[in-house]
């Protein structure tokens, strides 16, 4: 956070050291050089996928909240685990009901096995395999939930080093015409920094609700799992009584 905010008031302050030059951002952007352009693309790119999981991401957990909500109504209100499965099977964005129809179906297998040799309780044995598909279900979901958070993540962290990258690029090649120009007049030097500097603002902007979005969507995610784990032994103290 702090290598952002210093990026931000460094961009702020430079911008306001000139203001002889007029020009729109677009300007800019076309009067940049080639390697500023190509960290312009990089971080366009960056800031698109971002947005996309954005989007993406907050109408599926929307839906996987709310599909969750009503499968624990029915879950809590039913008592009949086959009546249970059946309606299961209209919540498919729900994380919880997934683990129950894993488990259920589990336990479905080893029911027809004891049928066919005793009518016995159910083993412990039995239980533990039952156990295991839960576990493993819990997880699968977990990861489902979490994927794409990583790139999130990584266009926080990134981000703000590739505009600098564009911008300390930039200021060298402005410097350098400046030298070959043999003039240090304000009004020549401020185009040109102000043109690298667009990568710095780039690298903010795609950055800032990469982070924002990450610790939003993770708090949600944390929530579900922390339901899914306390279902997954609610159901097993189900089974074995």
């Amino acid at each position: 956070m702090e290598s952002v905010l210093l990026l931000f008031i460094l961009t702020i302050t430079t911008a306001r050291l000139y203001r002889g030059f007029e020009g729109s951002v677009l300007e800019l952007i076309i009067n940049a050089g080639l390697v500023v352009k190509l960290v312009l693309l990089i971080l366009l790119i960056f800031s698109i996928v971002s947005w996309a999981i954005i989007f993406f991401k907050f109408k599926l957990l929307r839906k996987a909240e709310r599909e969750t909500k009503e499968f624990l109504r029915i879950f809590q209100s039913k008592k009949d685990l086959s009546v249970i499965y059946s309606e299961s099977r209209k919540y498919r964005q729900s994380p919880l009901a997934e683990i129950f129809r894993k488990g259920f179906t589990e336990l479905n297998k080893l029911k027809k096995d004891r049928d066919q040799k005793s009518r016995e309780i159910i083993p412990s044995e039995d239980i533990d395999r039952v156990d295991r598909v839960l576990r493993q279900t819990n997880t699968a979901q977990t990861i489902q939930l979490e994927r794409n958070l990583s790139f999130l993540a990584t266009t926080g962290n990134a981000a703000p080093f590739i505009g600098l990258f564009g911008t300390v690029w930039g200021i060298m090649e402005a410097f350098h015409k400046i030298g070959q120009r043999g003039a240090t007049s304000l009004a020549i030097v401020a185009p040109g920094i102000s043109e690298a500097l667009i990568a710095t603002a780039a690298g903010l902007f795609a950055a800032i609700p990469a982070v924002i979005a990450y610790n939003y969507f993770l708090n949600r995610i944390r929530n579900l799992i922390a339901e899914m784990d306390n279902f997954t032994d609610e159901f097993l103290n189900i089974i074995k009584r």
